[in-house]
């Protein structure tokens, strides 16, 4: 039996120490022997008032929680969530074949657009993430949707190309914090042999979003009743469609707000035990709930040398002096990411995420503008390598098939999604995302190569359907390689490199989809196989325990 799966021993299963800058290891390997995790039992405290009964780890208190209704509770609310960023992220690109006459866009203005809302990400990705892990999931979550939905639904007014740039830009920071907060979140409810699978079902809500985002395009774009003027405004029926999109990301920061407790694994490392403990007595009562069980009485081992303090900044001193002392303690998480026993998976996921970013977000971004190019039939790079003046292109009245294609798209994720949630715990992620990854990079190179618009169709079907499955598998794998205290800033600083990668994906199609459309789609082909080999690099951490 693996040594992560002892149960009886409290020694044996131990939280990870931060002292000073650095992680203090006792280097326990994983399954193929690499460090995962550094744990240590010193310096284990009992809060002033605690209960005075048997004192459990995490993992062993997530356990004595139960699975049950909290958790699908927990699923719905944090997948809605999910959505409504997938839903904000992509609706930019089904806006693209009408919006571009309505604000006069070129196809490098195109490009700028889909890449705005990626430059806000990579903005917010690691702000955020650092401030979930010093202040709690939670509260930053309830923010950076806020930020998204309003924001995101201003942008519909916005008369200008630079100021709807602008509002997408401001938009994005908000999806940047809720994206990679909402997995650490999640993840830490979970009891270890369930996390796989509970991670990639909270993936596939992704697909959801995009199906709802498609479909919202499909039903309300093409329609000349969602068409009026609004004072000045020319409101078209795409503005109404930016509206709708904005309002997943409102209603899930109402119910972040009402419904959801914080992370429990967050407060055992604030040193905060009753307020874990008043968690974990929540998700007892809900998941016991008609079975007639008590909930019961225990203590937590939680750490004195890692408590999250959030006034270290506040010292006397100059501003100078204080704003120094705020950018060290912002950059620290980055250092022992990229130091000691976290170094080697550190660069691994770097060189994953702008691969399967640039690949990934400057192909789909594309594919309504791609296919609305090649609505007369024919291969896409045969058609987009003749340019055309913008006041020669019609977006009126709009072609419906262009929503229909990229709804059979979004929907193809399907098949994917099921693989992951049935396969995860089982094969485990490394596995998945690196067979994902070169399977995603063949389909690319034949999308370039194929004659007719069906088969274009079919070969982005089965691009959408197999890389959803690295996503899930990222999404897996993020989560389980880093303790708690650097969980969300891993998370946000590796969503922002790929979205580093996004922009520089949209701007490349840009600047050459009327050019030369085979660069781009190769270059994209390329990046994914070597992510695919690089994946091969990661520790394997199935079954793992959350530190």
């Amino acid at each position: 039996m693996s040594r992560h799966m002892r149960t009886g021993d409290v020694e044996a299963r131990r939280p990870l120490l931060v002292t000073g800058d650095h992680l203090e290891p006792n280097e326990l390997d994983s399954d193929e022997g690499e460090i995962i995790f550094d744990r240590s039992t010193s310096h284990m405290k009992r809060e002033p008032g605690a209960s005075a009964h048997r004192r459990l780890t995490y993992e062993e208190a997530v356990e004595e929680a139960g699975f049950g209704l909290f958790h699908w509770l927990l699923l719905v609310v944090c997948g809605w969530a999910n959505a409504s960023d997938a839903v904000e992220i992509l609706c930019v690109s089904f806006l693209l074949p009408t919006a571009r006459c309505d604000l006069l866009l070129s196809s490098s203005d195109m490009g700028l657009l889909t890449a705005s809302i990626f430059l806000g990400m990579m903005v917010g990705g690691y702000m955020w993430g650092y401030l979930a892990d010093q202040r709690g999931r939670c509260r930053v979550l309830v923010v950076s949707l806020t930020v998204n939905g309003v924001f995101g639904g201003l942008a519909s007014v916005a008369p200008r190309f630079w100021l709807f740039l602008l509002l997408r830009f401001i938009s994005g920071i908000g999806v940047g914090g809720s994206i990679p907060v909402i997995f650490s979140y999640f993840s830490e409810f979970m009891p270890r042999l369930r996390r796989g699978r509970m991670i990639s079902a909270l993936a596939t809500f992704w697909m959801a979003g995009n199906i709802l985002a498609a479909g919202l395009a499909w039903l309300v774009i093409p329609r000349t009743w969602a068409h009026f003027f609004l004072g000045g405004l020319d409101f078209q029926s795409w503005r109404l469609f930016v509206v709708l999109c904005s309002v997943p990301s409102l209603t899930s920061a109402i119910l972040f707000k009402l419904l959801m407790p914080e992370s429990p694994k967050f407060l055992m490392e604030a040193g905060r035990e009753k307020e874990a403990i008043r968690v974990f007595r929540l998700m007892f009562e809900l998941n016991m709930r008609g079975k007639g069980k008590t909930f019961p009485e225990f203590g937590l081992c939680t750490s004195s040398k890692h408590r999250v303090e959030l006034d270290e900044t506040r010292t006397q001193g100059s501003c100078r002096e204080r704003l120094v002392s705020v950018l060290k303690k912002g950059l620290m998480p980055i250092k022992q990411m990229f130091n000691g026993p976290l170094k080697s998976r550190s660069f691994a996921l770097l060189i994953i995420f702008y691969c399967i970013s640039f690949g990934y977000y400057g192909l789909w971004m594309w594919f309504p503008e791609l296919f609305a190019r090649v609505e007369d039939g024919g291969s896409p790079c045969a058609n987009v390598s003749l340019p055309s003046a913008l006041h020669n292109q019609s977006c009126y009245p709009v072609k419906t098939a262009v929503y229909m294609e990229g709804f059979a798209i979004a929907a193809s994720n399907l098949p994917g999604n099921i693989f992951t949630i049935l396969r995860m715990d089982s094969t485990g992620g490394k596995a998945l995302l690196s067979f994902s990854l070169v399977l995603s990079g063949l389909s690319v190179f034949f999308i370039y190569v194929v004659q007719t618009k069906t088969q274009s169709l079919v070969l982005s079907c089965v691009f959408s359907g197999v890389s959803v499955i690295a996503w899930n598998s990222l999404d897996v794998l993020g989560t389980e390689l880093y303790p708690t205290q650097l969980r969300s800033s891993a998370l946000g600083f590796f969503t922002g490199v790929g979205r580093v990668a996004a922009i520089m994906g949209n701007i490349v199609f840009g600047k050459l989809v009327d050019t030369n459309c085979a660069v781009p789609v190769m270059m994209v082909s390329a990046l994914l196989l070597t992510g695919g080999l690089v994946a091969l690099l990661l520790p394997q951490t199935k079954h793992t325990e959350l530190t």
